[in-house]
Parts: C-alpha cells; structure tokens; sequence
C-alpha cells in the first residue's frame, strides 16, 4: 500500500492557491479541469518531495475546487486520504470480511471509498498493473454490488 493524497473542498481557489502555494512554499504539480463535473483539481507537493510526487503523483494534497458555490459545513471540506493498493478486490474483501462498509466499490476494477469507524472517507486505488493499466477486469460481487451512504 502507498499513501496518495489527502483532498481538502476549497471554496476560492486563487485565495487557497495564495496560502498553500505561495505562502506555505508547496508547489503545484498537477492540475486538471473537468467541465463536464464543473470542478479543478489541483495537487500540490511539499519541495522536498516534489520528485517522488512528479515520478508518482505521490504524496500530494489535492484542492478540490467546485466551480458551483457550496457551503462545507460539519467538516465537509476535508475530503478523503487515498491510497493505492496492489489488488482493489483483495484489499475490499478483507475490510468487508472485517465488518467494513464499502461505501463506493471497485465496479470498475480501479477505485473504491469507504469510511474509517471516526467517519473519515478512505479512497483505495488500484495501483498500475504489469502491463501499464491502472483497473482490474471488473468481477463480481463488486460490479453488481450497490453505492451504500456517502464517502
């Protein structure tokens, strides 16, 4: 398993550029637009990590920036800590077997969510495969199985 990224919701992207950029020193490695889901996302490296982070895409925080307004009340702006993983299937099956709720699972064989018991949203990612791809073919129970709560 490798740590990713920890996603924090922002509500003005330029002001949250300003503090975690320039004031904190972090450095933008990644930024990506996505019209069709109106939102930016903008992953940011500590300087002394930025070559791993560049290699990798790790570790990293990711600003989430929704272009519609929203209000982050109770926390909502801390979104989720993500991790990749050697086998999606593997890893879901043994927190299901262990009494964890998979919130979002891996239907396409590449990203999964679930909670920790303090509520805490845990995205787990497949990690490339030998041959390049970043998904598992998709299998059951997982393709069938339904979104549960909200991660």
């Amino acid at each position: 398993m490798r740590y990713v990224h920890t996603m924090v919701r922002v509500k003005d992207l330029d002001a949250s550029l300003h503090f975690y950029r320039d004031l904190l020193g972090l450095i933008e490695v990644d930024r990506m637009e996505n019209e069709k889901g109106r939102f930016t996302l903008v992953f940011l490296s500590a300087p002394d990590d930025l070559e791993t982070a560049k290699q990798t895409k790790a570790p990293l925080i990711e600003l989430t920036y929704n272009w519609d307004p929203e209000d982050y009340d109770d926390g909502r702006n801390f979104g989720h800590l993500a991790y990749k993983v050697m086998d999606i299937y593997d890893l879901c099956q043994r927190l299901m077997d262990g009494g964890v709720v998979i919130n979002r699972p891996p239907h396409d064989g590449h990203m999964a969510f679930v909670r920790s018991p303090d509520g805490i949203s845990i995205e787990i990612i497949q990690d490339k495969l030998a041959d390049g791809s970043t998904s598992l073919p998709p299998q059951e129970p997982w393709v069938g199985m339904k979104n549960t709560g909200s991660w």
